[in-house]
């Protein structure tokens, strides 16, 4: 939906949702990939699957090539994880990925409420892995330090896009 389109990716635990609500919150159209783009399916096919594994939260491609072809706002910012990112990952003017370190990481998987993913041991461990290897991020991007205040994450990222004190998405 946007003249420039950003994604912001990450493990859980870094902070995607907490930045995707910031942005909007400051005015910027703002995306929730795993709410609104985000379902279980084949990562190479995209054919839907009645799975709930880690390994098939994929984005709908079609959805996210149609609201990047929408110029209606400036600037969009899709954030979220998606083990199909390479399939549409061409289509971002940048890619900033949240970056943590471990003991962040525990003390925010720690916080979050039973039943969200990654409160259970076996989702710890796998997120723990994933966070050690990077295998489930895009290997190219702008690392973002999100151990920092949340503002200063935004701040960072809209600094990157070249958005700095201005809420309305405009240069």
């Amino acid at each position: 939906m946007g003249v420039r389109n950003y994604l912001v990716e990450g493990v859980s635990g870094t902070g995607k949702t907490s930045v995707c609500r910031e942005l909007a919150r400051r005015g910027h159209h703002a995306v929730n990939g795993d709410t609104d783009l985000a379902y279980q399916g084949d990562p190479a096919t995209g054919e839907a699957t009645d799975t709930a594994l880690h390994e098939h939260h994929i984005w709908d491609v079609g959805r996210v090539r149609a609201l990047v072809a929408d110029h209606r706002d400036p600037v969009t910012f899709f954030c979220g994880g998606s083990r199909n990112f390479t399939r549409f990952i061409d289509l971002f003017d940048e890619v900033f990925v949240l970056d943590v370190d471990l003991d962040t990481l525990h003390r925010r998987l720690d916080q979050r409420p039973h039943g969200e993913w990654g409160a259970k041991p076996s989702e710890r461990a796998l997120v723990v892995r994933l966070h050690r290897t990077k295998e489930d991020v895009p290997g190219t991007g702008v690392v973002i330090d999100a151990t920092r205040p949340l503002g200063d994450v935004v701040d960072e990222i809209l600094r990157r896009a070249g958005l700095v004190g201005d809420s309305t998405g405009q240069a």
